[in-house]
């Protein structure tokens, strides 16, 4: 039997090591693993998109053309009608270029409430050439169902600017748009109790049958019970437990912070335009043989001028063609053979060996997914 000693040393290893943390091998973070409220949506937790018609004023000669812009000019009369200003007798005459008609684009956020700020975003409708200095009059922002919720005024901030002279204009960025931080203030709230319901919808942002089902597979863990199903690959029903069921709110904390792995469909994207290829970690190709050459035909013209000796008065000054021609028929490309079940490495580096371009990648791939050589989808954007 150890002595008291003894017990006393195991005793503050013991608190020690509980005290300590835990540290996991480096490779165990590189799993894949991620937490559930990066890869999905609570149900009530959303934003609403907000839209409203405005004036800039106070622009220096850089606002809408009256003349171009009847909008403008109409905006411009109705608003000074308001402030009491009779505009009968200038409508016809009015050439101001210090007003801007301008679109407010901004966000409500979720849970928004009664009094507090957004910011907006603004952007010119005529043709202004810069809002640079314009303050943004009051302006309403509008839901989809025609209702205000909120009030935008306040400075414009642009991140361009123009200057131009008699032979040269300088533009950097885009100085017919720009932004009011906290310009707008909320008049409206967007009612919806989280913490009465009983059922909560999680809603996948990439929907997979996989993930839905790990994710209630995790959730039921946590608690303990069964309290998370998956409903269809893109949506899983969480209920709170029994012992947590006036916490809906605490519950849903937690929930979100529960790690996964999600899975991922096997997919190659392609976007022609720029010539980008990404492709997805579960890429197979099956055997398949793959040639690429392209026959380039080059041809150079060197014009070049011939004339007589000098003193002479028989000969004439005229121009020669001379052509030169250079045909590649891409004979240093071979035939390359691929394996069965490459890897995505092994793919990049056999289509490297060829030493083709991206755009040549891009008709190589489609071509191994028409011979039924690629398992996996192509998306074209």
């Amino acid at each position: 039997m150890a002595n008291r000693p003894t017990k006393l040393i195991f005793a503050f290893l013991g608190a020690v090591l509980c005290a300590s943390p835990v540290l996991l091998p480096a490779d165990a973070a590189a799993q894949g693993r991620v937490r559930i409220k990066d890869i999905a949506d609570f149900e009530g937790v959303r934003q609403n998109m907000l839209v409203g018609y405005g004036l800039v004023v106070g622009l220096n000669g850089t606002g809408d053309t009256i003349a171009n812009a009847p909008f403008t000019q109409q905006s411009i009369i109705g608003m000074l009608e308001r402030m009491g200003v009779n505009t009968r007798d200038i409508s016809s005459t009015l050439r101001t270029k210090n007003v801007a008609a301008v679109m407010v684009t901004g966000t409500l956020p979720a849970f928004g409430r009664t009094g507090t700020r957004m910011d907006v975003n603004i952007g010119a409708l005529g043709d202004a050439t810069n809002l640079m200095g314009g303050t943004l009059l009051v302006t309403p922002m509008l839901g989809a169902d025609g209702e205000v919720y909120a009030v935008a005024q306040g400075p414009v901030a642009i991140s361009g600017f123009a200057a131009s002279g008699a032979g040269q204009s300088v533009t950097r960025g885009t100085p017919t748009g720009g932004r009011v931080a906290n310009g707008a203030i909320i008049e409206r709230e967007v009612t919806f109790e989280l913490s009465s319901l009983e059922v909560v919808n999680v809603t996948l942002r990439n929907p997979d049958f996989t993930t839905a089902r790990r994710i209630a597979q995790a959730i039921s863990a946590f608690a303990g019970v069964p309290v998370a199903r998956a409903r269809d690959p893109g949506t899983v029903l969480v209920m709170a437990p029994p012992n947590r069921r006036n916490d809906m709110i605490g519950f849903l904390t937690d929930v979100e912070q529960l790690q996964i792995q999600p899975d991922q469909m096997a997919r190659v994207v392609i976007d022609e335009k720029s010539g980008t290829i990404v492709m997805g970690e579960n890429v197979r190709i099956s055997t398949v043989a793959i040639a690429q050459g392209n026959l380039t035909i080059r041809i150079t013209e060197t014009p070049q001028v011939s004339q007589p000796n000098p003193f002479s008065t028989t000969g004439t000054t005229t121009t020669v063609n001379r052509t030169d021609i250079q045909v590649d028929e891409g004979t240093g490309r071979n035939l390359a053979v691929l394996p069965g079940s490459v890897t995505l490495q092994e793919l990049v580096n056999g289509l490297n060996a060829l030493g083709i371009t991206p755009r040549d990648m891009i008709t190589i791939l489609q071509a191994i997914k028409a011979a039924g050589a690629l398992q996996a989808e192509i998306s074209v954007l």
